[in-house]
């Protein structure tokens, strides 16, 4: 919401608050865009001692030095985060602000994988009555999809980082064309009629991001729909792989609709936060999902639980 509204700048200050300590700042003087960045900056400082407090309980009370090593990860990185936060309004950079926003997605992730290795469902897993082999293909396919949704949640960051109107204002084409032209005489035309609209000028690459990752998008789709397809002609013995491959798939076309949607309100911010959210809650339940199937294959070879987590590279021998 901060970037959409574009009032990242509204404290010009950091860590304090127009000079106040940032927790002191009175609640009078939380107004227009100031309200925003200022909640931001709240809901980061207890999101960090809530990791610091969640680092803290997993050290004394986690039997499992690679769930431990997981906490610490946690920490280190909502540490960054607000350094790359307090760095994105002191040096007015925007790449820090991609890299922030990027940063972000990976630590929500990281607290997925946590909040599930910690349940009793996750030492519950089996691997159920599957074909190892065509398990490999779904596994593939997921951690394909997930790696997907988190690059496009970066070009999406990069887009709006560039605070600019769109580059595309319609949509399912662009500038009525499927595959726009982006020649010299067709920028000029292009810019033309944004210049009489009060639009900024637009460039070849500009069009061209927003161009992959309406590309992308489709990519996705496809990956999440032939993912849930192969889960319930593969894998339907295991209903927490059925249940969550339907959910993301219904959460990809609202996705899409949200991002549509984006296009034609030109970037109203509500929209483009749900859409933000969304793409935030299929990152979820994609790192959710490969957790899973990771856990069940390092179930199946007889290895601790987590194995799978912390090198995906080695795949064991079966036991005899």
């Amino acid at each position: 919401m901060v970037t959409s509204k574009g009032v990242g700048l509204a404290v010009p200050d950091w860590p304090t608050t127009f000079g106040y300590n940032m927790f002191l700042f009175p609640v009078s003087k939380w107004i227009g865009g100031i309200f925003f960045e200022h909640t931001h900056r709240l809901i980061a400082s207890i999101v960090g001692f809530m990791t610091v407090i969640l680092a803290v309980w997993m050290w004394l009370a986690e039997d499992r030095r690679w769930v431990r090593s997981l906490g610490y990860l946690a920490l280190f990185l909502v540490v960054l985060q607000g350094v790359l936060g307090g760095l994105r309004v002191t040096m007015l950079k925007d790449e820090i602000g991609i890299f922030h926003a990027c940063l972000a997605q990976a630590f929500l992730g990281l607290l997925v994988v946590i909040a599930l290795v910690t349940t009793d469902f996750w030492q519950s897993l089996s691997d159920g009555d599957v074909d190892l082999a065509k398990f490999n293909g779904i596994k593939s396919l997921a951690l394909f999809a997930t790696v997907a949704v988190y690059l496009q949640l970066a070009l999406g960051a990069v887009m709006r980082h560039q605070h600019r109107d769109l580059a595309i204002l319609d949509f399912p084409t662009a500038y009525r064309q499927w595959i726009p032209d982006t020649s010299a005489p067709a920028l000029a035309s292009i810019n033309a009629w944004r210049d009489a609209r009060a639009l900024s000028d637009v460039t070849a690459f500009q069009i061209w991001l927003q161009m992959a990752h309406r590309f992308l998008a489709g990519i996705i789709a496809i990956s999440i729909i032939t993912f849930c397809l192969r889960i319930w002609k593969n894998a339907r013995e295991i209903p927490a792989l059925r249940r969550l491959s339907i959910l993301w798939v219904v959460l990809v076309v609202c996705q899409i609709t949200l991002g549509a949607w984006t296009i034609w309100s030109n970037k109203a911010a509500d929209i483009v936060t749900a859409h933000v959210a969304m793409g935030a809650l299929m990152l979820s339940f994609g790192v959710s999902i490969c957790a899973i199937i990771l856990r069940l294959q390092s179930a199946w070879h007889g290895l601790p639980a987590g194995e799978h987590l912390i090198d995906m590279g080695k795949m064991p021998m079966p036991r005899a």
